[in-house]
C-alpha cells in the first residue's frame, strides 16, 4: 500500500505484515501474472469488528505470510468505493444469506467472486471457521479444482446481475396507478407492516441488533399526521413516539456530548458499538425533528439541539466540511471514552460541599453502578418516559461529567468529508434551521453547501466523492451524492430564499439524469456512464443504514420539479416508482423512501409561494410540518410559481392551480390545514 494513501480505513493498515494493494489495475495484473486469487477485504475507519479483525489477523506475521505467498490481497474503504462495496456485498449476501463488515471476498484475478463471508474469527470456532482455515481451504481448491472455482466465479457473477435487477412480474402496474379516479394509498400497508415489527416495549421495528431508521419513523408520523384523532393516527403516532423516546433514554444515545451510535446490540437500545457516523446524526436530526414538530415535545428538540452541538463541536473541519465518523474504541477498547464507574463519577464531581450529593444525583439518575452494565462499566441511559433534562444537580453534573470526559483520550476521527454524508446533514440542518428559526443552524448548513460548492467539484465541473485537508478533493461522486446534492440545495433554496441554491439544484439534477439514469430500465445506476467498469452496474434501490440511491433521487427530484414547474425531473421521479412497482406495496418496509415518494406523487404535492417581505407568513408556513409541501420565496425565479404574483401574499396551489391570495396569517393558516 502506498504510504502516502489517503484514506483513514486504509491508512490503519499501513503497517501491517500483509502486503496491501488499493484497489487498482496493478493490483489485478499481478495476481494475473502470478496466477493468484485476490483477497478483497472492505471495510470503514469506524468499524469495531474491522478492528478485530485486524488485530486477530492482519497483525499476525504468520497469516499474513501466508496471504503474501498465496494471495494479492486489496484493502478498500467503503465509503470512499460504495460501489465496490456493493457489487461484492451482493456476491456474499448470496453466499451467505446476510452481509456486513469486515467483508472477506476471494476474486479471480479478472474480479469475480467465488467465495466470500464477513469477520473470520482467528480459531475455529463453533462452526465458524478461522481465517486460517478458510485460507488453507481456498489455497487448495485454487491450486488443484480449479475448475470448480470457475464454476463458482460465474454462478456468482450470474447472481450479482441478478440481484442488481427488480423483476415486478408480469402484468405488474405502478404503484402511482389510480383505480376509477382514487388516490393509492400507499402509507396504510408500510404502516400495517411496521406494527407487525413494532416492539411495543423498547420501541423500533424488528429484534437485536437494533439500528435507527429514521425513514420508518417518518412513515409513522406522516400516517398519524394524516388520520389525526382516529385510532389508526394514534396507533401510528405512538410507533414514532415510543421509538425516539426509546432511543433518545438509551445507551445508544450519548446523554453527555449529543448525537448517537450506530446501533444497538441489544432490543433495549442500552449497549452500542460505540461508532458514531454522520449519516446517523443526519438522519436522526430529522426524524427528532418531525417528531418535534407534530407532538410540540420539548425533549425532541433538546436532542436535535445535542446532535448539532455534537457535530459542531467534534466533527466539524476547520475548512467548514463536516468529518465522517469517530470510531469505536479508544486506547485499543471498545466504549472506554463513554463508560463511567461510581469512582469515576466521584471524581469527576470535584470536592465542593454539594459533590458527594451531585454524584448521587448523576448515578442515580443515569444507572451508574458498582457492577455496570459494560464489561464492569456503566453506559448511560435514563428510563424511558423521565424527562431528558433532570433536576438541577443533574444538569450541573451532567456539565462536570462533559468536562471531565474531554479530558480522556478520544476515539480516533476518520477525517474524510464524503459529499454524500455532508449533503444529507446539511439537508436535515437546513430544515431544522427553517422549523426552530435558529439562525446559527442556518449559518452552519449554508456553510456546508458553500464548502461543497468550493470543493468537491474538478476542473471540469466534476462532482467529486471525498475530501481530505490533507490534498483536496478525489473519485468521481456517485449518483446517491448527486441525489442528495439535489435535495440539499432545494432545502437551502426554501431555507434562504436565495435564487443561487435553485439553480445549483438544477444543475446536479441535470448530471443526475444525464451520467447516471438507465434511460431504458428506469432509475438511476450507482455510477456515472463514464465510471470504472466493475462485473456489474448496480443500482441502489433498497433502505439500509440510509435511503437508497433511488429513493432519494426520487423524492428530491419530485420536490425540485414543483419548485421549478420543469416536468422532466417529476417524470424522472416517477420511472423510480415505476422501476420498483408492485414491491412498494409488497414489501413497503425495503422501500419506505420511495414510499414516501410515491406517495407525494400519488396524492400531488403543494406549492407555497410567498411573495414580497412578509416574514409573519413565512413563520406560519414554518411553524408546522408539511410534508408534500414545497416553498418559494425570497428573490423570483423564473418558475412558473412566481407568474403573476400579488406582491407581500402568500399563494398555497396543487399543481401550480392555486386558492385566493392570503394576506394575513389566520386566512394563510386555514388553507394550509388543508393540505396534509
Amino acid at each position: 500500500m502506498p504510504p502516502g494513501e489517503l484514506s483513514p480505513y486504509l491508512r490503519q493498515h499501513i503497517d501491517n505484515p500483509v502486503d496491501w494493494y488499493t484497489w487498482s489495475d496493478d493490483a489485478f495484473a499481478r495476481a494475473a501474472e502470478l496466477d493468484r486469487p485476490i483477497f478483497l477485504s472492505v471495510g470503514y475507519s469506524a468499524c469495531h469488528w474491522c478492528h478485530v479483525m485486524a488485530h486477530e489477523s492482519f497483525e499476525d506475521p504468520v497469516v499474513a505470510a501466508r496471504l503474501n505467498v498465496a494471495f494479492v490481497s486489496i484493502k478498500v474503504d467503503r465509503e470512499e468505493r460504495p460501489d465496490v462495496d456493493a457489487v461484492y456485498m451482493e456476491a456474499v449476501q448470496s453466499i451467505t444469506g446476510s452481509g456486513g463488515w469486515p467483508m472477506s471476498v476471494f476474486l479471480t484475478p479478472d474480479r469475480r467472486p467465488f467465495y466470500g463471508g464477513t469477520y473470520f474469527p482467528p480459531h475455529d470456532h463453533q462452526g465458524r471457521p478461522s481465517f486460517t482455515t478458510v485460507l488453507g481451504a481456498l489455497v487448495d481448491i485454487w491450486d488443484n479444482r480449479r475448475g470448480e472455482v470457475e464454476e463458482q466465479a460465474d454462478e456468482l457473477a450470474a447472481a450479482i446481475a441478478s440481484r442488481s435487477i427488480i423483476e415486478t412480474g408480469p402484468g405488474a402496474t405502478s404503484p402511482l396507478a389510480s383505480i376509477a379516479g382514487a388516490v393509492p394509498d400507499l402509507l396504510t400497508p408500510a404502516v400495517r407492516e411496521l406494527s407487525r415489527r413494532f416492539d411495543a416495549s423498547w420501541g423500533g421495528f424488528g429484534a437485536a441488533p437494533k439500528f435507527p431508521q429514521p425513514t420508518l419513523v417518518d412513515v409513522a408520523l406522516r400516517q398519524a399526521l394524516r388520520l389525526g384523532d382516529t385510532a389508526a393516527g394514534a396507533d401510528a403516532l405512538a410507533m414514532a413516539t415510543r421509538t425516539l423516546d426509546a432511543m433518545a433514554a438509551g445507551g445508544i444515545h450519548d446523554h453527555l456530548g449529543g448525537g448517537f451510535a450506530r446501533y444497538a446490540t441489544d432490543h433495549e437500545w442500552l449497549v452500542p458499538h460505540f461508532e458514531k457516523m454522520l449519516y446517523d446524526q443526519a438522519g436522526l436530526l430529522r426524524a427528532y425533528l418531525h417528531g418535534w414538530q407534530v407532538t410540540g415535545n420539548p425533549d425532541y428538540l433538546a436532542v436535535m439541539e445535542g446532535i448539532v452541538s455534537y457535530v459542531t463541536r467534534d466533527l466539524t473541519a476547520t475548512a467548514g466540511g463536516i468529518y465522517s465518523a469517530e470510531d469505536a474504541d479508544s486506547e485499543g477498547v471498545e466504549g472506554k471514552f463513554y463508560v463511567w464507574t461510581p469512582e469515576q463519577v466521584s471524581q469527576a464531581m470535584g470536592t465542593g460541599p454539594d459533590a458527594d450529593s451531585t454524584a448521587a444525583a448523576i448515578c442515580t439518575w443515569f444507572d451508574v453502578t458498582p457492577g455496570g452494565n459494560f464489561e464492569g462499566a456503566t453506559i448511560l441511559r435514563r428510563p424511558v418516559g423521565a424527562p431528558l433534562g433532570g433536576p438541577g444537580p443533574v444538569e450541573s453534573g451532567r456539565a462536570l461529567l462533559l468536562a471531565a470526559r474531554s479530558l480522556r483520550v478520544r476515539p480516533g476521527l476518520d477525517d474524510k468529508v464524503l459529499t454524500e454524508w455532508n449533503a444529507m446533514y446539511a439537508s436535515a440542518l437546513a430544515e431544522a434551521a427553517a422549523a426552530t428559526g435558529n439562525e446559527a443552524w442556518a449559518a452552519s448548513a449554508v456553510a456546508i453547501g458553500e464548502f461543497l460548492c468550493a470543493n468537491m467539484i474538478d476542473a471540469e465541473g466534476r462532482w467529486l466523492r471525498s475530501w481530505q485537508p490533507e490534498s483536496g478533493a478525489r473519485h468521481l461522486a456517485y449518483a446517491a451524492d448527486h441525489a442528495w446534492l439535489v435535495d440539499c440545495f432545494t432545502r437551502l433554496a426554501e431555507l434562504t430564499g436565495k435564487a443561487v441554491w435553485l439553480t445549483r439544484a438544477t444543475a446536479a439534477a441535470d448530471d443526475l439524469i444525464t451520467r447516471f439514469a438507465d434511460t431504458e430500465g428506469g432509475g438511476f445506476f450507482t455510477t456515472a456512464d463514464d465510471a470504472e467498469r466493475l462485473i456489474v452496474r448496480t443500482k441502489d434501490v433498497f433502505d439500509g443504514a440510509t435511503p437508497s440511491a433511488n429513493a432519494v433521487s426520487a423524492y428530491a427530484l419530485a420536490r425540485l420539479g414543483a419548485l421549478t414547474g420543469d416536468g422532466r425531473y417529476t417524470d424522472e421521479a416517477r420511472r423510480v416508482i415505476d422501476l420498483i412497482g408492485e414491491l412498494l406495496t409488497r414489501h413497503p418496509t425495503a422501500f419506505a423512501h420511495s414510499v414516501l415518494t410515491a406517495d407525494l406523487l400519488a396524492r400531488g404535492g403543494t406549492e407555497i409561494v410567498i411573495t414580497g417581505d412578509r416574514p409573519d407568513l413565512l413563520a406560519e408556513v414554518r411553524r408546522q410540518w408539511l410534508p408534500d409541501a414545497v416553498l418559494a420565496w425570497g428573490e423570483p425565479t423564473d418558475s412558473p410559481l412566481w407568474d403573476g404574483r400579488e406582491i407581500d401574499r402568500a399563494f398555497v396551489c396543487r399543481d401550480y392551480a392555486c386558492r385566493m391570495p392570503a394576506g394575513d396569517v389566520t386566512t394563510l393558516a386555514g388553507q394550509l390545514a388543508d393540505t396534509t
